[in-house]
């Protein structure tokens, strides 16, 4: 059986509501920069899948997370790795990887969009060999060590404190006992913020922040020692990424774990952080590390007793099927991240809805990553169409 078409679809969404917040409406530009944040956001939910056919039929479907210009993505797999791809057996993904990952190394594009395009890749080979088998990628890595995923409701995508308070308190009504609010708006005010959270939820819910990079040293510091009277499970993107000394100096000095990760896409990007003791908690996303990848950061996190908590923000079906399959068959899971409003447009592209109901994700158990696309509705929304 060999590979024998590859296909990418580069979905511009446009959503009721942009990410994070905001208007998607009356503007000039997808683009945009927000005053809190150093990231452009696009008002559209910005994606691109791959699909992967063999000569007998069988097709899987992989995603990079694209949260802006995904035809760059389209264009590595259609330009690069199409022709590596075209002949192959799927089941040499370890080999196409590597090759992949090669490709470009000695010309310096080890992160970044040429990374992305491999993991959207090796989970539409992940994807493709469940369907040959009629297993789902779980088995395929070993087995699952729980039967549902834990999760915590993230950004809480509201403008100002009593929104977010109101927001957090109608999830914890619907079972949801865990969130992390996406802050970094100053030591003060993000203090504020996650103390207004902990007197709506109580005291048995459990609160994250994200601080987006926005912090120092010293700031992040003085921010940990105030979020730990108020039961903070994790600190978030506190500093800069490429500032791993910082990491370090800050965790020795936290009471509050920091996780750290969404930036990185490869083991060899982890290592430092590992290596150094610069994080707690590590958080790869899929849709930018690939299945295979994801599982080997895991298992470095492991060797040292660290804990993953797979980020995930703007992928869609594939991205949230392929970090369920991965949080069932990792042993050391902290929790699996959950973006309603992504995840509600996630299940308009599927032929069965992907289900998260009372704090857990449901492990979709058919063939792959146990999703049906529904390719007619992908390509009504290639590249412009709204939601």
């Amino acid at each position: 059986m060999k590979i024998s078409h590859i296909e990418c679809f580069p979905l511009k969404i446009t959503p009721q509501q942009a990410y994070l917040g905001g208007s998607v409406e009356g503007h000039n530009s997808d683009y945009y920069y927000r005053p809190e944040y150093r990231c452009v956001y696009s008002r559209k939910m910005e994606t691109c899948l791959v699909k992967i056919t063999t000569n007998e039929g069988y097709v899987g479907w992989g995603e990079a997370l694209a949260p802006v210009v995904p035809q760059v993505i389209a264009e590595l797999i259609n330009h690069l790795f199409a022709p590596l791809l075209i002949g192959q057996s799927p089941f040499a993904s370890g080999v196409l990887n590597s090759k992949m990952y090669d490709a470009m190394r000695d010309r310096g594009h080890i992160t970044g969009y040429h990374i992305d395009a491999i993991a959207a890749v090796d989970i539409a080979l992940w994807d493709l060999k469940g369907k040959i088998l009629q297993l789902p990628v779980y088995q395929l890595l070993g087995g699952a060590y729980r039967e549902t995923i834990p999760c915590y409701v993230s950004g809480l995508p509201e403008p100002d404190l009593p929104a977010r308070c109101h927001l957090a308190k109608q999830w914890q009504d619907k079972g949801f006992n865990a969130f992390k609010l996406a802050l970094g708006y100053g030591v003060r005010e993000d203090i504020e913020n996650v103390r207004g959270v902990r007197e709506t939820l109580g005291n048995d819910a459990d609160i994250f922040l994200d601080a987006h990079w926005n912090y120092s040293v010293a700031q992040a510091a003085e921010l940990a020692a105030a979020l730990h009277p108020l039961g903070v499970g994790f600190l978030e993107a506190p500093l800069l990424p490429e500032d791993i000394a910082g990491h370090r100096e800050l965790r020795a000095k936290s009471p509050v774990a920091i996780a750290v990760g969404e930036t990185e896409r490869t083991r060899y990007q982890f290592k430092p952080f590992i290596e150094q003791r610069a994080a707690d908690i590590l958080q790869p996303d899929v849709g930018r590390t690939g299945i295979s990848e994801m599982m080997h950061i895991a298992s470095m996190a492991e060797a040292w007793n660290l804990q993953v908590a797979p980020h995930l923000s703007v992928g869609l079906g594939p991205c949230i099927a392929a970090s369920i399959q991965v949080a069932a068959a990792i042993p050391n899971l902290f929790m699996l991240e959950y973006q309603p409003p992504v995840f509600a447009i996630a299940n308009q592209l599927l032929n069965t809805p992907l289900v998260c109901e009372q704090g857990h994700y449901q492990r979709p158990e058919g063939h792959g990553l146990g999703i049906e696309i529904n390719e007619e509705r992908v390509r009504e929304y290639v590249m412009g169409a709204t939601c």
